[in-house]
C-alpha cells in the first residue's frame, strides 16, 4: 500500500509540441463527455438511450510573463490570424516535482485570451488566462520529473497596478484603471460522419472594447475627441486613433509585454458619480472600440 499514498498536487506545467514551456498558476478542463441520445418511446413507453458524439472541454490555464517563448508566440500568431494547432499536455507534479498526472491534448486552437483588470491601486499579482479548444484529449500515464526552473524559481511578477497606456493625441498619464478584456476566437466543429472526434476550424476573431477610467483633470482632450467623433459624427477612419498598452515590471522600468491598439474609436464618455463631503478624486470613464490588437510578447522569453 506504500505505493498508493495520496499526494498534494500543487504544481502544473505546460508542454507544447514536446517542449516544457514552464509552470502555470492553475490548470483545469480538458475532460471528455459523451452525449446521451434519447430515442422516441416504443410500444412499452420506455425511453431508450445510447451514447452519441464525445465532446471535450476547453483547457483553461493561468500564467504570468515567465513562460517560454512558444506560449506567447502562439498567442501573437493567433491574433494575427496565423492559426496554429498545437499538441501538448498539462502535467501535475507533487512537491518533489515528480510527475503524477498528465492530460494530453491534440490539435488545440486558442479560443480566448483574457487579461485581468488593470488597477493602479491593486497590490496582488495577477495572471493571463488562456483557453484552448482541443479536438480531443487523452489521459496519459506520467513519468519522470519536471525539468527546467521550478515553480519557486525567480519569475517576472505581473502586478496589475504596473501598466502604461499611450494613445496618440490624448493625455493618458492619469489613467488609473482598465477593466478586464478578452480576445475571442470562434471555433466551429467540422462534423464528419465516420469520425469519432470532431475536427475544429477557426472562425471569426473578435477584439474587445476597452473601458478606461482616468482623472478628470487630464480628460479635456478625451471630451474634445468624444464631442467631435461621437456627437458631431466625424467618425471616419482618419479620426480613429492608435495606442499601446504596456505591462511593466515591479520597478516600472522594464516592459514585460505590450499590446498594440489599432483603429480606436470612442463611443461613450461619462463622469463618475460623486458624493458630497467624500475624499475622492473626480474621475471619468471612457469606452472605446478597437478593431485590431497585436500582441508583442516578452522579448526575454526563453526559446
Amino acid at each position: 500500500m506504500a505505493d498508493m499514498r495520496s499526494y498534494v498536487a500543487g504544481n502544473f506545467y505546460l508542454n507544447l509540441d514536446g517542449q516544457n514551456c514552464g509552470f502555470v498558476k492553475s490548470a483545469s478542463g480538458g475532460g471528455a463527455t459523451a452525449e446521451v441520445v434519447n430515442e422516441a418511446a416504443g410500444p412499452d413507453y420506455v425511453v431508450r438511450k445510447h451514447l452519441g458524439q464525445v465532446k471535450y472541454e476547453e483547457l483553461v490555464i493561468d500564467f504570468g510573463f515567465s513562460m517560454k517563448a512558444p506560449v506567447y508566440d502562439w498567442i501573437a500568431k493567433s491574433w494575427d490570424m496565423n492559426y496554429q494547432r498545437k499538441d501538448g499536455s498539462i502535467v501535475g507534479c507533487d512537491y518533489k516535482l515528480d510527475a503524477k498526472t498528465e492530460r494530453e491534448f491534440f490539435h488545440g486552437l486558442i479560443t480566448e485570451t483574457i487579461f485581468p483588470t488593470l488597477d493602479g491601486s491593486s497590490k496582488e499579482p495577477s495572471c493571463i488566462t488562456l483557453k484552448i479548444a482541443p479536438e480531443y484529449t487523452r489521459p496519459k500515464k506520467p513519468s519522470g520529473k519536471a525539468e527546467g526552473p521550478g515553480p519557486k524559481a525567480p519569475q517576472k511578477v505581473f502586478l496589475p497596478s504596473n501598466f502604461r497606456l499611450e494613445i496618440a493625441g490624448l493625455d493618458a498619464t492619469k489613467v488609473n484603471k482598465i477593466d478586464s478584456f478578452s480576445v475571442k476566437q470562434m471555433v466551429t466543429a467540422d462534423d464528419i460522419g465516420d469520425a469519432r472526434d470532431y475536427q475544429k476550424e477557426p472562425g471569426k476573431l473578435d477584439f474587445p472594447n476597452l473601458k478606461i477610467t482616468l482623472s478628470q483633470v487630464s480628460a479635456q482632450g478625451w471630451f474634445d475627441w468624444f464631442e467631435d467623433f461621437a456627437i458631431k459624427g466625424n467618425c471616419t477612419e482618419e479620426k480613429e486613433k492608435t495606442g499601446t498598452l504596456s505591462f511593466l515590471s515591479p520597478n516600472r522600468q522594464e516592459v514585460l509585454a505590450s499590446i498594440e491598439l489599432q483603429n480606436l474609436g470612442i463611443f461613450r464618455l461619462s463622469e463618475d458619480a460623486m458624493k458630497s463631503n467624500s475624499d475622492q478624486i473626480k474621475r471619468v470613464t471612457a469606452e472605446l472600440y478597437c478593431e485590431k490588437m497585436k500582441f508583442h510578447p516578452p522579448k526575454a522569453a526563453a526559446k
